[in-house]
């Protein structure tokens, strides 16, 4: 899955160049975050006041010099990812087809291995890779001008605390993240049994487009309905999972301007410091929470890697590499 497309010389330029250009825009992406968030301070502060029009007309033509670059780099990057993750998924499959077509055995649903797993586990490591790298880089960014921030505020049994917003955010991320595992502990599980069983359909389903025998209506009902019980389930922990973490991301909405409210409306900081300081929260609780906003991307994640893993097993454990075979 990854030495087929890093270890290979012909794949050695999109990999590593691609890799490094992607990461490149995701530095410029959250530079301009940074700069956004100086800019609301400034920006509400002008509000507050509303006495100085030219500095208002000053502060939009600068959105415009953050915006446009951050749009446009966003663009590209997605652009770009998109084509970086179908080279990653054309180095997978032809890694695996000359293993596959030299098999001497019949590997059960090695045609979705190739034709659907190589492609989800492709978009699913870049998006989550570049996820990842996103998330630190917004912590390393963010987490100096919140700790900063939060020594303006007078928060009511907290204010003694050193960068007291960030541990908060912090805390309440890591206390999530620990709730999420629980509530979303069987989801790689039942994902992983769910495309077993959607494989074997699938497969009566191409066969009989060749041979009607295979059509047989009791048949296809029961596979059919194999299907409800395991759907049903992932329905289930999927609704347990959507609750809490919609629970969660609304409380992290309103949770910065509560600690912010009494240094507010005790005029110790202005209306720019709170929507700065809301702002630079909400990076940082993102960046922390990084793994709950994504978690039914890692879980179907996993199910894939492990699909892929059982078909690396079944199809080159123990057989003669045919690359090396061919000279290739």
């Amino acid at each position: 899955m990854i030495k087929s497309f890093f270890g290979a010389r012909e794949w050695a330029l999109w990999a590593w160049g691609g890799l490094l250009f992607l990461l490149g825009l995701v530095v410029f992406q959250v530079e301009m975050t940074v700069q956004l968030n100086q800019w609301y301070k400034e920006f509400y502060d002008i509000l507050q006041a509303a006495n100085d029009i030219d500095a208002f007309w000053e502060k939009m033509v600068q959105f415009l010099y953050i915006a446009i670059p951050y749009i446009f780099a966003a663009i590209v990057s997605s652009y770009f990812a998109r084509h970086y993750a179908f080279r990653w998924r054309q180095a997978i499959t032809f890694y695996y087809l000359p293993y596959w077509s030299s098999h001497p055995g019949n590997i059960e649903g090695a045609s979705q291995r190739i034709q659907e797993d190589t492609y989800q586990f492709a978009n699913a490591l870049e998006s989550l890779g570049l996820g990842f790298f996103r998330s630190l880089l917004t912590l390393i960014a963010f987490i100096p001008i919140l700790w900063a921030l939060s020594e303006q505020m007078n928060i009511p049994w907290l204010s003694d605390i050193p960068g007291v917003l960030v541990w908060i955010a912090f805390l309440t991320s890591l206390g999530a993240v620990l709730i999420s595992f629980l509530v979303g502990i069987k989801l790689p599980g039942l994902e992983y049994n769910n495309q077993r069983v959607e494989a074997h359909y699938r497969k009566h389903l191409v066969y009989s487009e060749d041979d009607k025998s295979y059509a047989s209506l009791p048949t296809m009902a029961e596979l059919f309905l194999g299907l409800r019980p395991n759907y049903f389930r992932l329905f289930n922990h999927y609704t347990y999972f959507n609750l809490w973490s919609n629970i969660y991301g609304q409380l992290m909405i309103v949770l910065p301007y509560l600690m912010m409210a009494p240094s507010l409306f005790g005029g110790i900081i202005t209306l720019g410091v709170v929507t700065q300081t809301g702002n630079a929260f909400g990076k940082v609780n993102e960046g922390f929470s990084f793994f709950i906003d994504r978690w039914t991307d890692i879980t179907k994640f996993l199910s894939v890697i492990k699909r892929l893993r059982e078909f690396e097993t079944h199809l080159i454990d123990n057989h003669p590499d045919p690359h090396s075979l061919s000279g290739g």
